[in-house]
């Protein structure tokens, strides 16, 4: 990055992370600026007259007034090309194993500058055979691949607005991502180069050909969101929830497990103890879908609370720009915030410096288009050039409203924007019910889409057993305000029964425990089993208890623990045990069944 010193541009004033500097003769909004002597990072979000306004992305301390300014001419990009992958960034981009080297400290130096991807490692090229010289070469194009993890072959794109007669296309062979791979003429016959590595201004959105509507479901491994509350590939996901409730495992949970291709997650001004968490556990990990390490298809941006508030912003549309990359390249990729009340923090107390006029809850008025703006870069999409190809995007953001209050600005906006919606309930959390994902007032908008989709993937019976359960749970729900009244020995027979059934619901399917080495991944089949044998007994014993079974029965059959610990005792892929509780199920209802004297 270029940078020039401007004699007459000098600091007028200092106010937190924002500086505001006067003398500046070519400055535009959205420019990289270095600021003072320690050359801090710093972008340019307001012009007024001859006074341009910084907001400084590194600690502020030692800045004075008339220390010097240094343009760059360029906005905030991001690089983009094999490398990211199995990387830890911060929220501008920086490698953080390069900045502890370069600092020779745990701690990040100011002023520090490095490129986010390395210019001396070799990665062997393998050029698009279908082009030839005197092809006209467009953006998007497939100029030809490399394979970047054990995981992911990273196609080589055209950038978005290139144009050109491919004039040579090298060979088969390791390059830098800055050695010229091909040389093109455009329109004027100017020659121009292309490397495996380009550049993005991550505040704009990447082109795509066209939006397509989603059509499958991103699995997770988590019962209560694929079976109850799925997203799709290329949907949108808010996960609200106060402090204890279990936001920051859940989006582990989520971005460990998904069938996604890519996944990059985002550490948007949390503890620095939760990102340190996802540090030390993503590298030991295996993806299940591949057995290769999880981190082969995984970028983590490491921006931390004690960060300067200003590089929050930067850490999320840094984060889309990177999943818009592999987006274009045809994967499916999983985007994961956590989380967006930090962001929109950061965005009241920039506001409260610029002194702009607050709206609820002293959030600037353009806190709703923001998220708008951010949300929108979801979907799944054709992207532009050739060969043909579909990818998608997944939003998936926490939200820490104070207090659990869901009404309050950030959640409301944010539930504007998505199509699902994972409401988290401290009651379920104070009794360890986790996730505690409240399945009554949590909703998904992409059923009817994976219903579609279930009946193509030979799951024809997820709707079905969705809405039986579902039905289950309400009720139950409604009971539970009687017993708190009369007790549950009240209640006739068959309503019993429900609070039974839905109990083992509860504590079998939808609890899920993070930290089991079964438990916290469940593949669909299972899932699907699961559901199957919790209805089985359901309707059985419905059936008991209409023709006269006392309920008390029904409650000391050993079936109901086995299908409370089916989740932890059965193998993922042991389809031969879950065939055996069928069998036995069945076995403990027929000697019921022969002892009231009705073959059932």
């Amino acid at each position: 990055m270029s940078v020039s010193k401007e004699d007459d541009a000098r600091i007028v004033s200092i106010n937190g992370s924002i500086v505001q500097v006067k003398g500046l003769s070519s400055y535009r909004m959205g420019e990289i600026t270095y600021v003072g002597e320690e050359r801090l990072i710093g972008e340019v979000i307001v012009i007024d007259r001859d006074i341009a306004t910084i907001q400084v992305y590194e600690p502020v301390e030692g800045l004075r007034i008339n220390d010097p300014i240094y343009p760059t001419g360029k906005s905030l990009t991001a690089e983009l090309g094999p490398g990211l992958l199995s990387n830890i960034f911060d929220g501008i981009q920086r490698p953080l194993d390069r900045i502890k080297q370069i600092s020779e400290s745990d701690f990040i130096k100011k002023g520090v500058r490095t490129n986010a991807l390395d210019r001396q490692k070799k990665w062997q090229f393998k050029p698009n055979k279908e082009i030839e010289k005197g092809d006209i070469i467009h953006g998007g194009d497939i100029l030809g691949e490399v394979k970047e993890t054990e995981t992911i072959v990273s196609k080589i794109l055209a950038p978005p607005a290139f144009s050109g007669e491919l004039f040579e296309l090298q060979e088969k062979g390791d390059y830098t991502v800055t050695e010229p791979i091909l040389l093109a003429k455009n329109n004027s016959g100017e020659k121009k180069e292309l490397s495996l590595m380009q550049e993005w201004p991550v505040r704009i959105a990447r082109p795509f050909s066209t939006k397509l509507p989603v059509s499958e479901p991103l699995i997770t491994g988590q019962r209560i969101i694929d079976m109850f509350f799925p997203v799709a590939k290329g949907g949108t996901a808010a996960i609200p929830g106060g402090f204890g409730t279990g936001k920051t495992i859940l989006m582990h949970q989520k971005s460990k497990w998904s069938n996604a291709n890519v996944v990059i997650y985002i550490g948007c001004g949390e503890r620095g103890n939760e990102m340190t968490n996802v540090l030390r556990e993503f590298p030991k990990l295996i993806d299940p879908y591949t057995d290769n390490p999880l981190m082969a298809r995984t970028i983590l941006v490491a921006n931390v609370s004690n960060m300067p508030v200003a590089a929050r912003e930067a850490s999320i549309y840094m984060g889309i720009t990177m999943a818009e990359y592999y987006r274009d390249q045809g994967y499916a990729v999983l985007l994961t915030a956590d989380s967006t009340s930090r962001w929109a923090e950061a965005l009241r107390e920039i506001s409260g410096q610029l002194a702009e006029l607050p709206v609820e809850e002293g959030f600037p008025a353009y806190l709703g288009t923001r998220l708008a703006n951010f949300y929108e870069r979801a979907g799944k999409v054709i992207p532009i050039g050739s060969p043909y190809r579909e990818g998608s995007i997944n939003i998936t953001a926490a939200v820490s409203p104070p207090g659990g209050d869901f009404s309050e600005p950030v959640t409301a906006n944010t539930k504007r924007f998505v199509k699902t919606f994972w409401g988290l309930d401290p009651t379920l959390a104070n009794r360890k019910h986790f996730p505690s994902i409240n399945w009554l007032n949590s909703y998904s908008g992409y059923v009817s889409e994976i219903e579609e989709w279930a009946l193509e993937s030979g799951l024809e019976d997820w709707g079905r057993y969705r809405q039986e359960m579902m039905k289950l749970l309400m009720k139950d729900e409604e009971l539970q305000h009687i017993v708190e009244l009369i007790g549950s020995k009240a209640l006739p027979s068959n309503e019993q029964l429900i609070l039974l059934i839905a109990d083992i619901i509860k504590s079998g399917f939808l609890q899920q425990n993070a930290f089991h080495p079964v438990d916290t991944f469940c593949p669909m089949d299972k899932q699907m089993k699961m559901m199957k044998l919790m209805l089985l007994f359901y309707r059985r014993a419905d059936i008991l208890v209409n023709n006269g079974c006392p309920i008390s029965l029904i409650t000391s059959l050993k079936s109901v623990q086995i299908l409370k610990r089916m989740k932890e005792d059965v193998g993922n892929e042991d389809l031969i045990q879950m065939n055996k509780i069928e069998d036995y199920i069945h076995s403990e209802m027929e000697e019921l069944g022969s002892r009231y004297g009705h073959g059932i």
